[in-house]
């Protein structure tokens, strides 16, 4: 039906006769000439009709905003002064001779070009429409241009690309686990996976050797900007591998994404334990290209009088820290007030600051409503500490150590990018490694930092003499602050996972009734094996220039696990229950609860 993409005509197409097919972007009627800006995938070409092609040219007059189309005409130089260099068709267009209306189109609900204000709401509800949209095409066709690469690469490493199964049994974290009723096996269940994690480590086990797959994995879980009930997985198994293993492969492969994508090439890649990015950041995936950072201020504040700093400082669970802001002593009272009330959305009780206007006044150089619970010595000791200059402002955490972490790493962040101190055009990689084994829940038990498969350092008898000591030989790859990917080396010897089940709390029964099939494998000589799991989805944002995941996923899902577009979940027969030995004890929704989505009249 064509003879060329709109979007790869150029001057050396000059005085050819080209068919062209696609859309209406906008017709312009100029003195009786009528242009028509047709697009398709490729991009954008201006097309001209004027009154000697009649039967055409009465055509064109009624062409709307996506209407579908087919011309041929004969490709020449634009006239000069009309050239648009912005446009890589810019230079030429093609006067139309014949035109065919393949298909018309209701008006669309928003303006299908790159200044669209349309609502997300309604970009997800006609969201084949949004697709239309050039930069929606564009990172659609990254996205397609990364996983290539990446296929391209790991085959390169001796990967094999293996399919595991979608429907399995329920995992170790089941509370996230999207369930399927099984027909066949009524009152049972299917599990959706949340990874691939059994199946490539029993993969190794079968002597695969190097396994990868862009895998599909889905979690019922509250969704973030960068996070969606079903994602994709570059997931990447190693047999005979140790750390560095696992980690020069993962790390080839991110830089040569950025090298081929991009044409980045990203620098060094430092180490850092999480302890450290833990104690300098209050995050296990710091952002670099912000030079704030955390100082511990504790030892300074044990003595004090005032107790909000001292309780904390003689706490072993508790953290007091310090973090200086360049320049915030211009910040009003009423901004500091917006971050009071920031920090207390990850639990902070209040936000104390020395506002430092002049070092060499002293005490009268300082602005501060907590000054005067404090001793000049010690004022002076933390100023020095966190290398307090004049202009500066310095805030304080002082709870848990996990609420200290928590809000004032976000601080920082944020401060970071009020304060325009990140350069938003660098990127700044990192490896995390000697993750905790395991963390406490609220009821004191302990649950596994990453998965109960990873493997810890030590023996079996050392991991369940001192658990909360225990590092594992875990490492993630973080990138601007995002967790491009996590990994670890797997346990593979039998007697050091039932040692880290039994420390979850599973007793042998438990163990065998919940894992046996994989306990089972493990006695069959299985390898040293390990392995990383990469975010495609995050990936492709991160390199896109855009910040929610939604902009890179062709059919995405709302923050409250809805599709806008199909009104999914939705409510099912009665018949389909019965067949499943199924029944609902939910109050069924009303039609308008069950798709949130804008009619057309009102979109």
């Amino acid at each position: 039906m064509r003879s060329h993409y709109c979007g790869a005509l150029r001057a050396a197409h000059e005085g050819e006769t080209v068919t062209l097919c696609g859309w209406v972007q906008r017709r312009r009627d100029h003195g009786g000439v009528i242009f028509l800006d047709v697009r398709d995938r490729t991009g954008f070409v201006q097309v001209v009709f004027d009154p000697d092609t009649e039967e055409s040219f009465a055509l064109a007059d009624r062409m709307r905003s996506e209407y579908v189309i087919q011309l041929t005409g004969r490709v020449r130089m634009r006239p000069e002064g009309t050239r648009n260099p912005e446009m890589p068709t810019g230079d030429v267009e093609v006067l139309g001779k014949t035109l065919t209306l393949l298909n018309s189109s209701a008006t669309p609900p928003f303006v299908l070009d790159e200044y669209s204000d349309a609502g997300e709401d309604v970009r997800l509800r006609y969201r084949y429409l949004d697709l239309r949209r050039p930069e929606m095409q564009a990172r659609l066709a990254l996205r397609s241009k990364i996983s290539r690469v990446i296929r391209n690469t790991l085959e390169e490493a001796g990967c094999i690309d293996v399919e595991t199964p979608i429907l399995t049994r329920a995992t170790p974290e089941g509370a996230r686990d999207y369930l399927v009723p099984s027909r066949t096996h009524p009152g049972e269940f299917f599990a959706l996976p949340q990874s691939p994690q059994l199946f490539k480590q029993l993969l190794m086990i079968s002597g695969l050797d190097r396994y990868y797959q862009i895998a599909k994995c889905f979690r019922d879980e509250d969704l973030r900007a960068d996070r969606q009930p079903e994602f994709t997985q570059v997931d990447i198994e190693l047999s005979f591998a140790d750390e560095e293993t696992v980690m020069a492969l993962g790390e080839t492969l991110v830089k040569r994404l950025f090298e081929e994508v991009l044409e980045v090439s990203l620098p060094t890649f430092p180490r850092m334990t999480w302890e450290e990015a833990m104690r300098r950041y209050g995050s296990d995936k710091p952002d670099l290209r912000n030079p704030l950072e955390l100082v511990d201020v504790a030892d300074l504040m044990a003595e004090v009088d005032f107790k909000v700093f001292s309780g904390p400082a003689k706490d072993p669970g508790g953290r007091v820290a310090a973090l200086r802001a360049p320049g915030g002593a211009a910040l009003s009272r009423k901004v500091i007030d917006d971050y009071t009330r920031f920090v207390g959305i990850y639990g902070a009780k209040g936000l104390a600051y020395i506002k430092v206007n002049s070092l060499a006044e002293g005490l009268e150089g300082l602005q501060s409503p907590i000054i005067k619970f404090l001793p000049e010595a010690v004022v002076r000791a933390v100023l020095d500490r966190v290398g307090a200059e004049d202009g500066d402002l310095v805030f304080f955490g002082a709870d848990q150590t996990r609420v200290v972490n928590e809000s004032l790493g976000a601080l920082r962040l944020k401060l970071g990018q009020d304060l325009n101190l990140v350069d938003e055009a660098a990127w700044a990689p990192l490896w995390v490694v000697a993750f905790p084994m395991f963390e406490k829940d609220r009821s004191g038990a302990f649950t596994p930092l990453h998965h109960p498969f990873t493997a810890p350092e030590g023996s079996p008898d050392s991991l369940k003499a001192d658990p909360g000591a225990a590092l594992s030989r875990a490492y993630d790859l973080v990138l601007n602050g995002y967790e491009l990917g996590g990994g670890s080396i797997r346990i593979h010897d039998l007697a050091m996972q039932r040692a880290v089940l039994e420390i979850l709390g599973l007793d042998e029964a438990e163990a065998q009734a919940r894992f046996g099939f994989f306990l089972d494998a493990l006695a069959y000589g299985a390898p040293p094996h390990g392995g990383i799991a990469f975010g495609l989805d995050r990936i492709v944002m991160l390199m896109s220039g855009t910040s929610a995941i939604r902009d890179v996923i062709a059919f995405p899902k709302t923050q409250t696990a809805a599709c806008l577009m199909t009104a999914a979940p939705s409510t099912v027969d009665l018949a389909q229950l019965q067949e499943l030995s199924l029944r609902s004890t939910a109050a069924p929704r009303q039609a308008s609860e069950q798709s949130d989505s804008p009619s057309v009249d009102n979109a």
